[in-house]
């Protein structure tokens, strides 16, 4: 079965690394608490494991390690132009996790990373100081779940709902929490907050089986989505990347005729499409990891370094579920990706 991890591996954060600087941070207690059968390993800095040299990014994804650490110099970093601003001027992401639990074969992080091992950083009351000196100088719309799913983790770290409270508190400040998990539990007990918007990324079935390891399938993404819409909390959907495959528009035209049949179309904040699209270092690093990989492997058009499908095809694409979409949401409220 591809959609999940193999059993012959260490198991999930067998080993953690701490820094020295962080070890008697509240918040790495607590995460050590939750592995009390981890090997717990100090070290001075989290590169000198997280960049060490000749790592296998694919191998390393079946038996990731943890790593604890501080996170230093500017937290917060301009919007990448690959990414929907969704008309904010003020567009910024934080990292206060790197890498993800989920494995997909597309993901931009294999081209970006030298390793596959998650990095916690604990020191989260920095990030809200910096977020709250920006604030005193204009509005801010910031990602906090930009290179990693920290809803996949919430159970581990609780930083959604820390950035929950932190955002109910200001004034002008809107966060994106973009996932691919299927947490009901967590909107059901967590209090619906304009100004935090959970952003759904949701693939056809036939995508999520390729390509998505260890993701949780359409339905139950769509079910989540259902609850939490149900709920009152702000939801994104999210079209984002399009991936070709054969018989494509058959996949995102059942997936979309899904959607709509369980979620309530009008209560959704706005819907992003954009096909996939990733910068040409990042790629030419993710073909060196994913050679037998065909999405990684197509040939792509490329432009002002961003590798993307050919603009017929990356117009057919979008076009397609654009109309698809229209027919049970307002255009308004979609939104296209453009460089």
């Amino acid at each position: 079965m591809k959609n999940s991890k193999k059993d012959y591996f260490n198991p999930f954060f067998s080993h953690i690394y701490v820094e020295k600087l962080v070890w008697n941070h509240p918040r790495t207690q607590e995460i050590l608490a939750r592995f009390p059968s981890a090997n717990v390993i100090e070290i001075d800095h989290y590169k000198d494991v997280f960049c060490r040299s000749k790592q296998s990014y694919s191998l390393q994804h079946r038996s990731q390690n943890l790593i604890l650490a501080a996170k230093q110099g500017s937290l917060l970093y301009e919007g990448a132009p690959v990414c929907q601003n969704f008309g904010n001027s003020y567009f910024y992401y934080t990292s206060c996790m790197m890498n993800c639990v989920f494995d997909c074969e597309y993901c931009y992080l294999k081209g970006m990373y030298p390793s596959a091992n998650i990095v916690i950083f604990v020191n989260l009351e920095d990030i809200f100081l910096e977020v709250e000196q920006m604030l005193k100088r204009h509005p801010l719309y910031l990602c906090v779940s930009y290179d990693t799913d920290l809803l996949a983790l919430e159970k581990i770290h609780g930083y959604v709902r820390e950035w929950c409270l932190f955002t109910e508190k200001h004034e002008d400040f809107k966060i994106e929490v973009r996932t691919k998990c299927a947490n009901q539990q967590f909107f059901r007990n967590q209090k619906a907050i304009p100004g935090v918007i959970y952003a759904f990324t949701l693939s056809p079935q036939a995508v999520v089986e390729a390509y998505e390891l260890g993701t949780p399938s359409l339905s139950e993404r769509i079910s989540c989505v259902a609850e939490a819409v149900q709920v009152g909390h702000p939801v994104r959907l999210c079209f984002d990347p399009m991936i070709y495959l054969p018989a494509w528009q058959r996949h995102y035209a059942e997936m979309i005729e899904q959607v709509s049949d369980v979620i309530d179309m009008n209560k959704l904040m706005d819907i992003s499409v954009g096909t996939f699209r990733i910068s040409k270092d990042y790629l030419k690093k993710m073909r060196k990891q994913e050679p037998n990989s065909a999405v990684v492997s197509f040939p792509f058009q490329r432009e002002n370094g961003i590798y993307h499908y050919p603009d017929p095809f990356m117009e057919q694409m979008e076009c397609f579920l654009v109309e698809q979409l229209e027919k049970t949401i307002s255009k308004e409220k979609i939104f296209r990706w453009r460089e």
